[in-house]
């Protein structure tokens, strides 16, 4: 790891510790077993038709602020009428200005599956973010090593929640297809450099495409032809969009709607 990725990992180790000091895991287990609205993120992608995961965010460190007035169940409402399937929720405090609260806040009104989007580096985050109402977690390969990755999978499939792998590099993509119950998702994004490239989808998928689970394209859409293409070209039929979509929130003719009348 180098760069903005190394940064984030060290400045969440002790952002976990933060909420260690307040909460064992058998405080977050009891309040896991006393909650009520979890739903089935993985079931919410569609093999048939082409599906969007929403992301809600104030912030990206290669975007600075997205989102001056942030209200995120007020974005949520917004992606819920115009059709997204589930919802992506940064919860990184530092480089995204997020808050975990914000899925308790948004479950509140809007019945969609929530991945709780964050740099997880350890099992202890899962328990955490499932006591705050998350349906699904991200494991972002090249963030930490294989034992740690395993260790959080095995944690959050005890906890009947929806795992997104994710994958940046051929190699990773290849270790992807050892977590035979997750969904993978290629992202287009170089988290250590920040750079975005679409052909990172094009060369992946060719690693990734007997997986049995879901397959997710990840950063950088900025239209619906470019959904278009990949969904022809790769039999993709998943996307998690972020800022194209917070740009485009209270337009008209929204590209989230545009989208999702793609044929696949």
């Amino acid at each position: 790891m180098s760069n903005t990725l190394e940064k984030i990992v060290a400045d969440k180790k002790s952002g976990i510790e933060k909420y260690k000091k307040s909460f064992t895991i058998e405080d977050l287990k009891k309040k896991i077993s006393s909650y009520n609205n979890y739903l089935n993120f993985k079931d919410k992608l569609k093999q048939n038709k082409v599906s969007v995961i929403a992301e809600i965010k104030k912030a990206s460190p290669s975007a600075g602020v997205i989102v001056e007035d942030y209200d995120p169940r007020s974005i949520a409402k917004q992606y819920l009428n115009s059709g997204a399937d589930c919802l992506s929720v940064l919860t990184e405090e530092n480089y995204f200005r997020g808050k975990l609260e914000d899925i308790i806040e948004i479950k509140k009104e809007i019945k969609l599956p929530i991945l709780c989007k964050d740099f997880f580096i350890e099992s202890y985050q899962v328990y955490l973010a499932r006591s705050f109402g998350a349906d699904a977690i991200l494991i972002i390969l090249s963030a930490v090593s294989e034992k740690t990755a395993r260790e959080i999978y095995d944690v959050a499939e005890e906890l009947n929640m929806s795992i997104i792998v994710e994958v940046h590099t051929s190699e990773e993509a290849k270790n992807a297809l050892n977590f035979k119950n997750a969904i993978i998702g290629i992202n287009n994004r170089n988290l250590k450099t920040l750079k975005t490239d679409i052909q990172t989808t094009y060369d992946l998928h060719k690693v990734i495409s007997d997986h049995p689970g879901p397959l997710i394209c990840e950063s950088g859409i900025k239209s619906e032809i470019e959904v278009e293409e990949i969904v022809r070209k790769t039999k993709i039929n998943n996307f998690l969009i972020g800022e194209s979509l917070l740009k485009d929130l209270g337009k008209n003719s929204s590209l989230l709607s545009k989208i999702l009348q793609i044929k696949a």
